[in-house]
C-alpha cells in the first residue's frame, strides 16, 4: 500500500517570517503568550496562510477489541468495548460531553470490536475482524488486515476533509489497548517495557507486573526487527491503532491540523511517525497522560503537550478539552491588535 508523501513545515520561508513578524507585533510583550504563540505559527504554516481558520472540526474515536485481553491484562473484560461504544452513540460517555461543549462533530468509528452491532447512523462500520489475535501467541493482524485498517483509516480522514475540515482529533476505545501501544512503543523506541506499561484501566501492583511479564514474553517470542515498522504494528497493534495511524497520515498529505490525545493515540502516531517522520510537524498534542510511558513517549516524538492534568481516559477527552486553546491561539492572531493598529506605544 502506498504511505502518503508529507513534506515537512517550512520554518524559515516567507510566510514564517510574516507569521513570526505579526506574533511579535502584537500588544504584549514579546513572547508573552508563550505555547500559544508557537501554537499560532504552526497553524499559519500548516494552511500556508496569514490568516489561518479552524473549519468543521471533528473527533474520530476508532473501537476495538484486542486478543491479548484473554491474558488478563486488564481488570475489565473484554465486553466493556462493545458496552462503551453503545454508551458513546447514545451520547453518554465523557468525550460525547467535551465534544458537545466545543463544537465537535464526534465520529464513532468500529475498527473491529468483537460484537455486531445493529446498523445506526452514528456508527461507522469499518470493522476489519472481531478483534486482534492474542499477540502473546501469534501475530494480532495478518499483514492483509493490517493493510486494511490504514486504509480504511486513510480513507475515513479523506472523506472529513473532502467535507470541509481543516482539523481533526483523534481517540480510542478496546480494553487492553493499554497493553498494545506499550508493546508498540518499547519495540518502535528500543526501551524496556517496565518503561512502557503502565496500570491502564486500574491495574494493581501484581496486575501490572503481570502485564509487563505477558508483554516481555510476546516480545521475546517475536523478535521483532525494529526498522520494520508495517511488522511490528501488525504483530502487536490493535485495529483502532491501525486506522488511527492512516487517518493521521492522510489528514497531514491534506494539510489538515491534527490533536494528539493520550498514550494509545500517541502510540498510534508513533507508527505514522516511523513511516512518515514530518507528520510530527502537523500534530498538536493535547496532554500529557497519567498512563505511565506517556511523558517518556512524549519525549520521543519529540512532542510539547498543552495541557497535564493527570488525565487517563482516552476517547480523545484531553483532544477536546485542549481545542480551546487550538482556537485562542488563531483568534489572538487574526483578531489581536498590532501595536501600530492600536497606537500603544511597542518596546524601547
Amino acid at each position: 500500500m502506498r504511505i502518503p508523501d508529507i513534506l515537512p513545515l517550512n520554518h524559515t520561508g516567507e510566510l514564517a517570517q510574516a507569521l513570526a513578524a505579526s506574533i511579535d507585533n502584537k500588544t504584549k510583550p514579546l513572547g508573552a503568550l508563550g505555547q500559544l504563540e508557537k501554537l499560532a505559527l504552526q497553524i499559519g504554516l500548516v494552511q500556508q496562510s496569514h490568516t489561518p481558520g479552524l473549519q468543521r472540526p471533528v473527533m474520530l474515536v476508532f473501537a476495538a477489541d484486542h486478543g491479548i485481553a484473554e491474558t488478563g491484562v486488564s481488570p475489565f473484560p473484554q465486553a466493556v468495548t462493545q458496552q462503551m461504544v453503545l454508551n458513546f452513540l447514545a451520547g453518554g460517555a465523557a468525550i460525547n460531553v467535551f465534544a458537545r461543549q466545543v463544537g465537535m462533530q464526534l465520529r464513532v468509528v468500529d475498527a473491529g470490536v468483537n460484537h455486531v452491532f445493529e446498523p445506526c447512523p452514528a456508527l461507522i462500520d469499518a470493522k476489519v475482524a472481531m478483534g486482534t489475535a492474542n499477540f502473546l501467541h501469534s501475530p494480532a493482524m495478518t499483514a492483509a488486515q493490517c493493510a486494511t485498517a490504514l486504509q480504511r483509516g486513510m480513507a475515513l480522514a479523506s472523506a472529513e476533509i473532502e467535507a470541509g475540515t481543516n482539523i481533526l482529533a483523534f481517540g480510542e476505545m478496546g480494553i487492553a489497548n493499554t497493553s498494545s501501544a506499550a508493546a508498540l512503543m518499547s519495540v518502535l523506541c528500543e526501551l524496556p517495557v517496565q518503561l512502557c506499561a503502565g496500570r491502564g484501566t486500574g491495574l494493581d501492583d501484581v496486575g501490572l507486573q503481570h502485564k509487563i511479564s505477558i508483554i516481555e514474553q510476546a516480545l521475546a517470542h517475536h523478535a521483532l526487527p525494529r526498522d520494520d515498522v508495517k511488522q511490528v504494528l501488525a504483530t502487536l497493534g490493535g485495529f483502532e491503532i491501525a486506522m488511527m495511524a492512516g487517518a493521521m497520515l492522510a489528514s497531514v498529505e491534506r494539510r489538515a491540523l491534527i490533536i494528539v490525545d493520550g498514550f494509545i493515540t500517541s502510540s498510534a502516531l508513533l507508527v505514522a511517525a516511523r513511516l512518515q517522520p514530518a507528520v510530527l510537524d502537523y500534530c498538536v498534542f493535547a496532554h500529557c497522560s497519567g498512563e505511565a510511558g506517556h511523558r517518556l513517549l512524549l519525549s520521543q516524538l519529540g512532542a510539547r503537550p498543552l495541557l497535564d492534568m493527570g488525565l487517563r481516559l482516552g476517547e480523545g477527552t484531553g483532544a477536546a478539552l485542549a481545542y480551546p486553546l487550538v482556537q485562542a491561539a488563531v483568534n489572538f492572531l487574526n483578531e489581536m491588535a498590532s501595536f501600530a493598529s492600536a497606537q500603544v506605544s511597542g518596546p524601547a
